[in-house]
């Protein structure tokens, strides 16, 4: 993968009912940057995401993915570089079978028929659904389907990989597997997630966002240990890194 990034610059964004979800949001991501995006309900979170991915466009301010801003013309180009899964599989998957809907973006991109299968075999082994293909996806469980929908952005062969709220739903063996394997992904990653022990685990950086601004933005244990921050926007820190309530003593506040 080349290298890459996002830039965002002054962004605003509202909604017609007068909503003000964004404002005046700037950050970069770099190369190979894992980043947790997290905040309260309302916070801008989903929004800020579909920004990124041109589903919505700022009022002002602006953004750039690997150097190309985000505007209705560039967007092919866009989400080449960028794949989000959403946080209804069922948005992402509508074929008869998981193999075809992996196959249709590649498709969609006028790959030859021989790259077509390389994608789409390399996608379903990264995701261990191999076995899958020819399921049809309203039979498959929660986490069957989230491995589904990563699947299918995988075989597009994206520099950055977006993913809003991924362990929504799922049962506690289904969400470790989840983990497990967004840890060993080398994409540039962008979380937004209330599970904090999931971006405990996968995200060195973590940016908050409270009403729809930036509140911190740093190393990732240093803001989920910071119990003040949290609250005031409507989180609580992880239950990993809480001190034991019958010695008070503070767990290891090394990333895993």
């Amino acid at each position: 993968m080349s290298h890459h990034s996002i830039e965002i610059n002054n962004i605003n964004f509202s909604y017609p009912d007068g909503l003000n979800a964004v404002k005046d949001v700037s950050f970069s991501i770099h190369h190979g940057e894992s980043i947790g995006i997290i905040g309260g309900n309302g916070a801008g979170k989903s929004t800020l995401l579909m920004l990124i991915m041109g589903v919505l466009f700022p009022q002002s301010g602006n953004l750039r993915v690997n150097g190309i801003p985000v505007t209705k013309k560039t967007l092919p180009l866009i989400r080449r570089s960028a794949g989000m899964v959403f946080q209804n599989t069922d948005d992402q998957l509508f074929m008869n079978n998981v193999g075809e809907d992996v196959a249709f973006g590649p498709r969609n991109m006028q790959l030859d028929a021989d790259e077509v299968e390389l994608r789409v075999a390399d996608a379903l082994s990264s995701t261990g659904i191999t076995h899958l293909r020819n399921r049809s996806t309203y039979k498959l469980s929660e986490g069957e389907k989230r491995s589904a929908a990563i699947a299918t952005i995988l075989s597009m062969h994206p520099d950055i990989l977006i993913l809003d709220e991924p362990t929504s739903f799922l049962d506690p063996n289904a969400r470790r597997r989840l983990i497990n394997m967004l840890k060993g992904f080398d994409h540039t990653k962008i979380i937004t997630s209330h599970d904090l022990e999931l971006v405990r685990e996968t995200c060195s950086r973590v940016i908050v966002l409270h009403k729809g601004s930036i509140a911190s933005d740093g190393d990732a244990i240093a803001i989920l240990t910071n119990k003040e921050l949290l609250e005031q926007c409507s989180l609580e820190m992880p239950h990993s890194l809480q001190p034991c309530s019958n010695c008070g003593i503070v767990p290891s506040t090394k990333h895993i």
